[in-house]
């Protein structure tokens, strides 16, 4: 296999996988469920070579593959990675295997299911690697169908109502950012720039602060919906309480994060100066979502809610990390983003094994379930410390370094987001002693059947990351750092040379006599 063609094919190979689905009979679901679970294995084979053909060195893009693709207006098939996308890309095959396995009791529409997993897969692996926007876009939308349906068709009793409202709110800062996309590729005709939707083009556009801030309002609106920020969260907890487990687990895995990285890959690196306006204001709603998302998640009767609810909060933290624009808040953000994808992920499928045996999540219907459920009770303890970030487990080195370096660049912000850390121990911690430790006083819970082979084989591996993320965690930042320090440093040269252009009216910029590509 060629280096050259792996971003490809990590792209690729679910679409393909999907597309010979369609040609299998519904009735087969043994084959279907085992032929879904071969190709999502082999995608997360596949990655693995990246291990060591990416330079961690390098903080450039690497691994690139470039063709045109629509000529007369500049668009192209242009793929590749840095140490922003690298681990996301892993953390997506690997979190695909896992969602699969754990669909294994998925009987309803098993070929469409499996059908849509891997459409999705697709979905969001093209929007990690492309490097030209046009692309990008058409995958960031690609990813809304298939969880659109994974959500409104095997999802709860309100699925239709919770993927309605996903949908709105994702298409409503989508459309938005489709806007500002045009608007873009129109300035960049007008100063003299090749007709083109390359990325590392745009990084080169020099924008008046003016125009900087109205386009970075319209795509820091999109990212911050599919985060999402508060106030514009509500559809989350709606759309991970109605999906099914494994779309709880991929939805809070990566597709929450490509708002994070849309923000580092997009809205930061081309509006420099409208994110030194709006850091301030930025992180006050970082802060506001970790304080809200604890306090609403400690008042939850409903388990998978709960969890839905510290999604929130553990996102305003890597929000804080990001617009602290220092190495270590970066870095912490983007190490954050991997261990939610990992111990949230691993809560909500904790959460489905004791759903399919008392097909409840509310926790007054439980209590000494450690008794019953010894095992399920000590992998519960041990993700729901990383949740909470104790030291020794993945999620303390991401807090660790948010904090660190949200305190260099605002103490009072550090301070208060500080406060996310106490409440987040307070709602797991009297959560897990209620559904464990309470009193059963019901008969269900008494001799329900500890983990199979089955749910150790999906939770085992999570429990790795856990520790080995928590440990070593120089292995995986190590992969970053280059990254993220030429990242900061592009940013505040590009906001250095724009502060020196004249602020011009920034809605005439868009239009000119001759905007035509081809000339």
């Amino acid at each position: 296999m060629s280096e050259s063609y792996i971003l490809s094919i990590l792209a690729f190979l679910p679409l393909a996988g999907a597309f010979l689905l369609l040609f299998m009979k519904s009735e087969n679901v043994g084959l279907i469920r085992f032929w879904t679970l071969g190709v999502a294995l082999a995608n997360f084979v596949v990655s693995l070579p990246l291990l060591w053909l990416f330079d961690a060195s390098n903080p450039g893009m690497q691994l690139q593959q470039k063709y045109a693709w629509i000529s007369s207006l500049g668009i192209s098939y242009h793929v590749g990675i840095d140490g922003i996308s690298f681990w996301l890309v892993l953390l997506t095959t690997f979190l695909s295997v896992i969602c699969i396995v754990s669909s294994w009791s998925v009987e309803n529409k098993v070929r469409e299911y499996m059908f849509f997993f891997l459409l999705l897969e697709t979905g969001m692996i093209g929007a990690l690697i492309s490097l030209d926007v046009f692309l990008f876009y058409i995958f960031w939308e690609a990813m809304l169908i298939p969880m659109y349906f994974l959500i409104g068709v095997w999802g709860g009793k309100e699925r239709i109502y919770a993927a309605v409202k996903f949908f709105i709110f994702t298409m409503v800062g989508s459309l938005l950012m489709l806007v500002a996309i045009m608007a873009l590729y129109y300035i960049n005709i007008n100063a003299g720039g090749d007709a083109t939707f390359s990325i590392l083009e745009w990084y080169k556009l020099p924008l008046a602060p003016s125009v900087q801030m109205i386009m970075f309002a319209a795509f820091a609106l999109a990212f911050a919906i599919k985060v999402p920020m508060w106030p514009v969260h509500t559809w989350l907890p709606d759309a991970h309480t109605q999906a099914p487990t494994a779309g709880s687990v991929i939805l809070a895995g990566v597709l929450l994060k490509m708002g994070t990285y849309g923000y580092l890959r997009f809205a930061m690196p081309l509006f420099p100066n409208a994110v030194e306006a709006a850091t301030p204001f930025m992180m006050t709603l970082a802060v506001i979502g970790i304080i809200y998302g604890a306090l609403v998640a400690m008042v939850q009767k409903d388990v998978k809610k709960l969890v839905a609810y510290s999604s929130v909060s553990h996102l305003g933290y890597v929000m804080l990390g990001i617009f602290a624009l220092n190495p270590q808040g970066v870095v912490g953000g983007i190490y954050q983003s991997l261990n939610h994808g990992i111990s949230t992920g691993a809560l909500f499928l904790l959460v489905g094994v004791i759903y399919e045996r008392r097909h409840t999540r509310m926790i007054e219907d439980f209590g000494g379930l450690s008794k019953s459920m010894p095992w399920y009770a000590t992998v519960f303890m041990v993700v729901t410390m990383s949740s909470i970030g104790l030291p020794g487990l993945n999620g303390f080195v991401g807090e660790f370094l948010i904090m660190l370096g949200a305190y260099l660049a605002s103490p009072v912000a550090a301070i208060f987001a500080a406060s996310g850390v106490i409440l987040a121990a307070g709602y797991m911690l009297w959560m897990y002693r209620r559904v464990f430790f309470g009193e059963c006083d019901k008969e269900e819970n008494q001799n329900l059947k500890d983990l199979t082979k089955l749910e150790w084989g999906y939770l085992l591996p999570m429990l790795v990351f856990v520790f080995w993320m928590g440990i070593y965690p120089g292995f995986f930042t190590a992969k970053m750092e280059p990254t993220v320090d030429a990242w900061l440093k592009q940013v505040d040269d590009k906001r250095i040379a724009c502060s020196e252009l004249v602020d011009e009216n920034p809605i005439a910029m868009f239009f000119t006599e001759d905007v035509s590509p081809s000339e």
